[in-house]
């Protein structure tokens, strides 16, 4: 029943891409103490964004989500963040391979400190998969911007080059996960982290691609 209810919600929502009925997109809360809660202003401006510039319909109020809950069917797009440690209960990690089957989509935003977590907790939600780099050819970086290198730096870490990778199954990209990168603190009010005006841009432009590629992907 919940397959059924979230393929007629994926429906409505690639239809609410560019008609008058709203979506609402949500933040995904989990346990193991990391700060699921971190960037609070970057999913409303992202929205904000592709809704200036897209001309989609997404609610700005933003939807927080527990990875456990049968809530999170209601939204077509879900996105989680932080910093440090993240956990899946098995029960959590079942229910969110069963949305991600059924139609739903994740964005994983590494705000530093995350990948090693993440990485384990993805593989109780795919046991049978890995996450995998797409190559810079791949739609998501050619939406209405086009991003010939790939994901942008926008932040530091460790100084390595920004990575976008990908849990495919059955051919359907049903997570995206920016590393070297975090996109979210782009997305942020620009007092936060006084980045550039490029620099915000970019990672908005990036963040309205994966909007873009994820409420299109099934015309």
């Amino acid at each position: 029943m919940r397959n059924l209810l979230l393929i007629i919600l994926i429906s409505f929502s690639i239809i609410s891409f560019s008609q008058n009925t709203s979506v609402k997109i949500a933040l995904v809360k989990y346990n193991g103490g990391g700060d699921w809660y971190a960037n609070p202003t970057s999913l409303p401006n992202l929205v904000k964004f592709c809704n200036k510039n897209l001309h989609t319909n997404i609610d700005e109020n933003i939807a927080t989500v527990e990875v456990g809950s049968a809530e999170i069917f209601n939204y077509p797009f879900v996105h989680v963040t932080g910093h440090g440690n993240i956990i899946f209960s098995d029960a959590e990690a079942q229910n969110l391979r069963n949305y991600l089957l059924a139609g739903g989509f994740l964005h994983i935003s590494d705000n530093y400190g995350l990948d090693k977590y993440i990485r384990t907790e993805m593989k109780k939600v795919f046991p049978e998969s890995e996450f995998v780099e797409l190559p810079f050819s791949h739609p998501i970086y050619h939406q209405k911007y086009n991003f010939d290198n790939g994901l942008p730096k926008i932040h530091k870490h460790d100084g390595k080059p920004a990575q976008g990778f990908a849990i495919i199954y059955q051919g359907r990209v049903l997570v995206f996960y920016d590393y070297q990168c975090d996109l979210g603190d782009g997305w942020e009010d620009a007092d936060v982290h006084n980045d550039s005006l490029e620099k915000r841009t970019k990672a908005l432009q990036m963040g309205a691609n994966i909007i873009s590629f994820v409420f299109s992907r099934d015309k």
